[in-house]
């Protein structure tokens, strides 16, 4: 599994251009944000500005959604993308011709970690997760979360395709180290590449695909690129 840590997002102003080769990863914070949808609003604000400028646009394209809820751009069929926001952050993946997940939980969130891995995970997880020191288990439970729906959102499946039936491996600090099994419609397990993301202070998160390997750029979307609020 690779990892990017917080260190790695870079502030930015401008939109870079992406090639075919990258996915981009841009994080949103807003401070003082009236609540979680007007985070939503202002990460899908980001999202038309940023798939304008990609595709050299003058206005944000319509923004769809699949049967199962993934959002799309029908006029940009050569652009692929995801969201997912928490408290006052979001996350957006961009790439060109490689469908993708990205998933962004808060690490604070107050959960019971063996009842819901034993309902929830695969059996080879949930018993990893018990076998973890009591102050690991929490994170390492939104880690693997993230992971799991990152994957699902990548095979633009949702959490109705069963959290369980994508198992990770874990290591001995509960950190997700591989994809150990999955069910035959998410493909051959050596062409998934999923990366741990930690874009900042209290929030962990996951990016997914399958196919070839890509260099990944991770940014922070400046003042010039956001919706500001008071």
């Amino acid at each position: 599994m690779q990892t990017l840590e917080a260190a790695a997002f870079a502030h930015t102003e401008s939109v870079p251009a992406l090639d075919e080769s990258s996915v981009h990863v841009w994080l949103l914070a807003i401070e003082h944000a009236p609540d979680h949808r007007a985070v939503a609003a202002a990460a899908h604000a980001l999202l038309g500005r940023l798939l304008a400028s990609y595709a050299g646009l003058d206005h944000p394209p319509v923004i769809a959604r699949t049967g199962r809820g993934k959002p799309y751009a029908p006029a940009l069929a050569g652009i692929d993308f995801n969201l997912s926001h928490a408290r006052d952050h979001a996350l957006i993946a961009i790439a060109r011709g490689q469908p993708l997940g990205v998933d962004l939980e808060r690490a604070d969130r107050k959960l019971e970690p063996h009842d819901l891995s034993h309902r929830f995970f695969s059996r080879r997880e949930a018993d990893a997760l018990d076998r973890l020191h009591e102050a690991l288990r929490t994170p390492a439970f939104i880690r693997l979360w993230t992971c799991k729906e990152a994957v699902l959102k990548a095979l633009g499946a949702g959490i109705s395709f069963g959290l369980d039936r994508i198992a990770f491996d874990l290591d001995p600090t509960g950190r997700p180290s591989a994809i150990a099994d999955a069910a035959p419609e998410a493909g051959t397990l050596a062409d998934w590449r999923v990366w741990l993301l930690e874009p900042a202070t209290g929030f962990l998160g996951a990016l997914a695909w399958h196919g070839a390997p890509r260099h990944i750029r991770a940014f922070v979307a400046a003042s010039a690129l956001t919706s500001r609020f008071a």
